[in-house]
């Protein structure tokens, strides 16, 4: 019985399928949505363009290199050269166009290469490896990553670098193959030969594998492991040789027909090479991305030293505006403090005690405070009522027996008061007395 985390045997070979089929399935779909055949065509187009300054500068830079491998060594590269292309092209392509290109570069040699129109080949030639670069970014969606004028001066720097290699890796292609055997002793000389002449284009394979894995790996701004170029560079591989195959199958049945372009046969054929290399090339950097999308990388060890480089910035930076912000706070208290309400303030011990209503709490005397404070805790004390004081204002003044002042005499509450008489009552007015139901007649007599 199997768990939750395990998987039957019989499922493991379905889903394999199904990543393939998946795998397959969004390459094409990133391939059409990239618009891979403008792209293809693009760069074979500027293949094309670049071809005579490549040979320029190749074969020119090979006048340098006679002393190390011999004084024929630029015809011996030229020759090879020759014997590569008639291997992948027509023969009219490289009787018509590589051959005589080829040869007129030889012919020129290294006077060309002190010249400036030199420099101008150099930046002509670089515009095939520019629009490789463009191609592999735009599959990634890393094109605006790069600064647009930095990439094509990158693609310049890619251009030189490779063909510094090309100076020093062609004369071993091309003379290899013939001083290899010459290393061994001479009973077996002639087995390595026949090794060698087997193995020769394989291993040139291999190297142009390794080259354009190489070239995916540097193209892009974020860049992924070595290893992860190696499928897109066999899928261009395999791609061009299978188009390279049938273009030469298509050419030879038409060139049987004598249906031709005439003049712009050779030419055509030469741009629909250069098409399929493009493609070949295009189409396995949109496999590359595939690959990345459904089988995410590991970050390399470059990019993980940046990350925990980044990450101690952030912390840094971090600890800096903490820092900051307890010294501002420190500094600024004593000015913030006074603006802060009473009832938020932290330094208070405790609330107020509340007060009656309607009445504030006043300080107590010095008299007060220094009598004790008795009070019955049954009994709360009652607030004053308000009319306390105008009743004891409107009472009568007693004297010291509970006697009334003598009639006529004024009371010292109201000085203006008219003398009492016994009838009306205190602040009465003469002749009005308070209680008018009594109705008294002017003599004072009741009737």
């Amino acid at each position: 019985m199997t768990t939750q985390g395990e998987r039957k045997p019989a499922e493991q070979p379905r889903a394999r399928r199904k990543g393939v089929g998946r795998l397959i399935g969004r390459t094409l779909q990133k391939a059409w949505d990239g618009n891979f055949f403008s792209e293809s065509a693009e760069a074979g187009f500027w293949q094309a363009l670049s071809l005579a300054p490549l040979m320029l500068g190749l074969l020119g830079l090979l006048g340098y290199v006679e002393d190390w491998f011999g004084r024929d060594v630029a015809d011996r590269v030229g020759q090879q050269i020759l014997t590569i292309c008639e291997n992948i092209f027509s023969d009219e392509v490289v009787r018509n166009i590589v051959q005589p290109t080829v040869e007129d570069m030889l012919t020129e040699g290294k006077a060309a290469i002190a010249s400036v129109g030199f420099l101008i080949a150099l930046w002509a030639g670089s515009s095939a490896m520019s629009s490789f670069v463009d191609a592999i970014t735009v599959a990634h969606d890393q094109y605006g990553v790069r600064n647009s004028v930095w990439q094509r001066i990158f693609a310049l720097l890619l251009y030189v670098a490779s063909l510094i290699l090309l100076v020093i890796g062609l004369p071993l292609i091309a003379i290899g193959p013939e001083l290899l055997p010459e290393l061994f002793p001479t009973d077996i000389r002639d087995n390595i030969a026949t090794w060698v002449s087997i193995l020769y284009y394989p291993t040139l394979g291999v190297l142009i594998v390794l080259a354009l894995a190489t070239l995916y790996k540097v193209a892009l701004p974020r860049k992924l492991p070595w290893h992860r170029g190696l499928p897109g560079a066999v899928l261009a591989m395999i791609i061009f040789l299978l188009a390279s195959s049938g273009l030469r199958f298509y050419l030879e049945i038409i060139t049987a027909t004598g249906y031709t372009y005439g003049a712009l046969a050779t030419f055509v054929a030469f741009l629909l090479f250069l098409f399929f290399i493009g493609m070949g090339i295009v189409v396995g950097a949109y496999f590359n991305s595939a690959i990345q999308e459904l089988w995410p990388a590991k970050p390399t060890r470059r990019q993980r030293r940046r990350w925990r480089k980044l990450e101690l910035e952030r912390a840094n930076e971090k600890l800096k505006a903490d820092n900051a912000r307890s010294l501002w706070e420190r500094t600024t208290a004593p000015l913030r403090r006074p603006n802060r309400p009473p009832e938020q303030d932290t330094n208070q011990a405790q609330a107020p005690r509340p007060q009656a209503e309607g009445r504030t709490a006043q300080p107590p005397t010095s008299d007060q405070a220094a009598q004790p404070r008795t009070r019955n805790p049954a009994t709360p004390p009652q607030p004053p009522s308000q009319d306390t004081q105008p009743q004891e204002r409107n009472q009568p003044e007693q004297t010291p027996h509970g006697e009334r002042p003598p009639v006529g005499e004024a009371t010292t509450d109201d000085p203006g008061s008219a003398p009492r008489d016994g009838r009306g009552l205190p602040g009465d007015s003469p002749g009005h007395g308070r209680h008018q139901s009594l109705s008294s007649p002017p003599g004072g007599k009741l009737s």
